[in-house]
């Protein structure tokens, strides 16, 4: 699975936003720390925006801030609104379709990609992640069970 860029930088903002909550920030910044356009920033921004993430705050000392705390933003809800469509294969013009299996064994796969992402809040992905999380334990089919990568500083 790959998410798209706006997807991408659409986390990456939450994230900022998320580990600055005692103040708002502007585009022109976020663009900056991840040396991304300030043009296509804003794009994401507003979507984000209409999405209900962020609010804007007019003025000189103007920018945008989380619209709810980080652990009521859900990851997986963030990525369902920001990628614009899930058709892993074109299937529309194959000739095989009506007897082949991939379309349902990628859908599944796309279930459970996106299972996981239900299970994290903003919360979880940001240095500001309770302390009772940060040695939280998940179990993974493939791999066993491994940390959960949580940045503490």
């Amino acid at each position: 699975m790959r998410l798209t860029r706006y997807t991408d930088y659409a986390l990456r903002v939450l994230l900022y936003l998320a580990e600055r909550p005692e103040r708002v920030c502007a585009i022109a910044e976020i663009a900056t720390a991840h040396a991304i356009s300030k043009n296509h920033l804003m794009k994401v921004v507003h979507e984000l925006g209409k999405a209900g993430y962020v609010q804007s705050v007019r003025g000189c000392h103007g920018g945008m801030r989380l619209c709810r705390p980080p652990d009521a933003i859900n990851i997986g809800a963030v990525v369902r609104e920001m990628e614009g469509d899930f058709d892993l294969v074109d299937c529309a013009s194959c000739v095989i379709t009506h007897r082949c299996g991939l379309q349902g064994a990628l859908g599944e796969a796309l279930g459970a990609f996106l299972a996981v992402l239900d299970d994290y809040s903003l919360a979880d992905l940001s240095r500001q992640a309770p302390a009772s999380l940060t040695n939280a334990q998940i179990t993974s089919p493939m791999l066993g069970a491994v940390q959960r990568p949580f940045a503490t500083s």
